[in-house]
């Protein structure tokens, strides 16, 4: 699974131009984050349509980058975050990006960001 860090200015409205361009194209986001750190803000996108969303952004004049994601479902209990971090860290898979989204069929899943993708996959399912 693949997802879109959108660049955005830090200024109102940035929010509301990058989901209207993807609700524009009927794409539905099943993951959204931001971040603000001492970089360029971005808005971090999961969606349920890959070469959509490309297309979507880039007619919105949006800058982008994309990056593979690693999604986990998740046992609805205290603990499970902790225990994949655990084999993560044991193993010397950095996770560099990482929240919890709705999935279908699911109460929740975990979408990690790693410099890994194919070793955190084989870890951690």
């Amino acid at each position: 699974m693949r997802q879109f860090e959108v660049f955005v200015e830090d200024k109102v409205g940035e929010l509301a131009r990058v989901t209207e361009a993807l609700a524009q194209s009927a794409i539905n986001i099943r993951g959204l984050a931001t971040e603000r750190g001492t970089g360029r803000p971005t808005i971090k996108v999961i969606t349920d349509d890959e070469n959509s969303t490309r297309k979507a952004l880039s007619r919105a004049g949006l800058g982008f980058s994309e990056s593979e994601v690693v999604l986990l479902d998740l046992i609805d209990r205290p603990g499970e975050i902790a225990k994949i971090a655990k084999r993560a860290e044991k193993a010397g898979v950095n996770i560099n990006s990482v929240y919890l989204i709705g999935k279908k069929g699911t109460p929740a899943a975990l979408a990690l960001g790693t410099d890994n993708p194919k070793e955190a996959k084989k870890l951690l399912e």
